[in-house]
């Protein structure tokens, strides 16, 4: 008799973020393979163009978009998600 055991292993992209200073506050970068892949200097979806006021406000929007890279669905930021991570407009 054989029993066979196979693992069902998820092959997750590794990702890591970084945070950089711009003219007026902080943006982030994603980056794969040691390529930038999204570089965000302004804070998305709202009607001015005005960085982050904090590096950890830059790095909790680029966890965000790292968590929805690895689900597999799209890395747009709402307006709904700033609100929930608290950042400040």
């Amino acid at each position: 008799m054989v029993i066979q055991f196979t693992a069902c292993v998820k092959n997750e992209k590794t990702f890591k973020t970084e945070s950089f200073r711009t003219t007026s506050g902080y943006g982030y970068s994603i980056i794969l393979k040691n390529k930038i892949i999204i570089r965000q200097s302004i804070i998305p979806v709202i009607n001015d163009t005005k960085s982050f006021s904090t590096e950890g406000d830059a790095l909790k929007v680029a966890d965000l978009v790292v968590k929805k890279l690895n689900q597999n669905i799209s890395p747009t930021v709402t307006k709904n998600d700033l609100i929930l991570l608290k950042i400040k407009l």
